[in-house]
């Protein structure tokens, strides 16, 4: 019998709220300088974030043993965590912050797709349904947007990364604390980074500016850190303990609804016509899941 508590209307709210601090994300990615490696970009984040998420955990006194096992599999997530977030920003820097935003909309059907195969459920035709719709509307943008191809596979590759740690965090927040498995995530992504950073010097060679933050671009990614990456992973990990990854991953759909328009005001970036009822598709699944849920699930 399943004893998780329900989510209230509050922690859909909350949910909303963490996804316009996420759509923000791509647009911190375009203010910051372009010359910086999209590496250094997200070595520097997620290691201020696991600075910050050690100071939090320290002040709290909220430390909690883990063992060598699950801390292990935390580090490994956190490098599939930390390739997710590079693979976003590259998207973000090819291509616009919209497009981006918009092809990272189909983790939810990677998610109803993979979540089977790790928890031994049956693959829910609803979800699978939901999950195409999410398509037909990516299909939309794709179609006006061809000139964005590689920003958008990019933001596909980051996607499905998006659905695997979010169905391994699922599982690890059952037994262990959301903030000390962000902080064990964070760790791993900088340590994955860090070693492309070596790797990709010692192959080609960098400059300075593409592995050092300009003076403004500590700022971007000062907010980066603490209220885009310690703030809200660590809310949204809280969430898996009374939502599914799906409903989590859903609703994240709306993220690029919320970074259009974010992009439009801050960026001033203009999209065709078949972007908008690309994203006006996604809206429309987002709205719809939660109702059909309710009926198929009392039926």
């Amino acid at each position: 019998m399943n004893t998780s508590p329900k989510p209230t209307l509050f922690d859909y709210l909350h949910l909303h709220f963490l996804v316009i601090i996420w759509g923000f994300t791509a647009i911190l990615g375009k203010l910051i300088n372009a010359d910086l490696s999209r590496v250094s970009l997200t070595f520097f984040r997620t290691l201020l974030a696991a600075i910050g998420l050690a100071l939090v955990l320290t002040l709290r006194k909220e430390w909690k043993k883990v063992a060598p096992q699950d801390r292990n599999k935390m580090l490994g997530v956190g490098v599939i965590m930390g390739v997710h977030w590079l693979t976003f920003f590259a998207s973000a820097h090819v291509s616009s912050a919209s497009v981006c935003l918009a092809g990272m909309s189909t983790t939810s059907l990677f998610t109803a797709l993979l979540e089977p195969l790790f928890s031994r459920k049956q693959v829910r035709p609803l979800e699978i349904l939901m999950s195409l719709l999410v398509m037909l509307g990516l299909y939309l943008i794709f179609r006006f947007e061809f000139d964005q191809s590689w920003g958008l596979g990019l933001a596909l590759i980051s996607s499905l990364l998006a659905a695997l740690f979010t169905i391994a965090n699922s599982r690890f927040v059952k037994t262990h604390p959301a903030l000390v498995i962000t902080f064990y995530e964070m760790s791993g992504a900088t340590m994955g980074m860090f070693l492309g950073l070596v790797g990709i010097g010692m192959v080609s060679g960098l400059t300075q500016a593409q592995v050092v933050p300009q003076s403004m671009d500590w700022l971007w990614l000062g907010i980066l850190a603490s209220v885009c990456t310690v703030y809200a992973y660590s809310a949204g990990v809280h969430l898996l303990k009374k939502m599914s990854p799906f409903t989590l991953n859903l609703t994240i759909n709306l993220e690029p609804v919320y970074g259009m328009a974010l992009a439009y005001f801050i960026l001033n970036e203009r999209m065709t016509a078949g972007f908008y009822a690309g994203t006006g598709v996604i809206l429309l699944t987002v709205i719809l899941y939660p109702i059909l849920n309710s009926r198929f699930s009392k039926g």
